[in-house]
C-alpha cells in the first residue's frame, strides 16, 4: 500500500467555448448510478447543485486519456468503482486498519490509472463545497490522521454496543470526511468505497446512499451542512432512514 501523503497535481482543463451542459446530480450519464458523488462542488465529484452560478458547467480534467468532462468521466470511474467493491466484498482490505493510509489506498486504487499525479495523494490546493471552505491543504495529514484514529476509538464502542452508537458511528464516518474533503476529486466516491468497507466489517445490510428525490438531496445536504458543524443528529437520521428503508 502506498504510504505517500502529499504529491503535485495536474490542474483542471478549462472547458472549451460551448461545451456540454453538465448532467442533473442523480442522472446516471452513461450507464453511471446516482451512487457515488453526491457532495461536490469546486473540484468535487460533480457541480453542487446549490451553487447557481453560471460557471457551474461541466468541468473537465487532464486524464491519462486526454482531457474529459465528467459526463466522459463517470463510466470510467464507475468500472473502477466495481473493481474496487469487488474487492472489499471479497475481503481483501480485512487485515487494513482504519486509518489514513486505507483510504489513500482506496482512492489510489480508484483513480491511479486516470490521475496518476494525484491519485492517493492528499489534495495539495484550497477548494469551495458549497457553503463550506474545506481545510487548508497543509492540515490534512494531520487532521486524516485524528479521523482515522476517531473511527477506531469509535469502533470499539460500537463492538460492543449497538443502536445509536452505531448511527453515530456511520454519521461520523461520512459526515467527517466529507467536511476535511481530503482529495482534489472524486471524494464522493471514496468515502462511499470506505462506508462499504465499513458496512461489510460490522456485518450491516447494503443501503442506498443517494437521496431518491429532490427534498430528501436537499435533506441530506442539511445534514452535511449540520455535520460541517460536528452536530451529527441530522445526519443519524438519515442513517436511521436508510436502515428503515430495507
Amino acid at each position: 500500500m502506498s504510504h505517500e501523503l502529499e504529491g503535485q497535481h495536474h490542474p483542471l482543463a478549462q472547458p472549451a467555448a460551448g461545451g456540454e451542459a453538465a448532467p442533473q446530480l442523480g442522472s446516471h450519464p452513461d450507464g453511471c448510478g446516482t451512487e457515488h458523488g453526491l457532495r461536490a462542488g469546486a473540484s468535487g465529484d460533480e457541480p453542487d447543485p446549490r451553487d447557481t452560478r453560471p460557471d457551474r458547467a461541466t468541468r473537465f480534467v487532464e486524464t491519462t486519456h486526454g482531457v474529459l468532462s465528467y459526463t466522459e468521466l463517470a463510466p470510467l470511474l464507475a468500472d473502477r468503482v466495481t473493481q474496487v467493491e469487488a474487492a472489499i466484498l471479497a475481503g481483501a482490505f480485512s487485515s487494513e486498519p482504519l486509518d489514513e493510509w486505507f483510504i489513500l489506498e482506496l482512492h489510489r486504487r480508484l483513480c491511479s490509472d486516470l490521475v496518476p499525479e494525484w491519485a492517493g495523494k492528499w489534495r495539495d490546493i484550497e477548494v469551495q463545497v458549497g457553503r463550506l471552505t474545506p481545510p487548508l491543504p497543509h492540515a490534512l495529514p494531520m487532521l486524516m490522521r485524528d479521523y482515522g484514529r476517531d473511527l477506531q476509538a469509535r469502533q470499539e464502542s460500537v463492538d460492543e454496543e449497538s443502536g445509536e452508537l452505531l448511527l453515530e458511528f456511520l454519521a461520523f464516518a461520512e459526515g467527517r470526511f466529507l467536511t476535511i474533503h481530503p482529495f482534489r476529486d472524486f471524494n464522493g466516491r471514496t468515502i462511499r468505497l470506505f462506508l462499504t468497507e465499513l458496512r461489510r466489517r460490522l456485518d450491516l445490510p447494503r443501503v442506498t446512499l443517494a437521496p431518491g428525490d429532490e427534498a430528501a438531496r436537499q435533506n441530506y445536504f442539511l445534514a452535511l451542512e449540520a455535520a460541517d458543524q460536528l452536530d451529527w443528529q441530522p445526519l443519524i437520521a438519515i442513517w436511521r432512514e436508510r436502515f428503515a428503508a430495507l
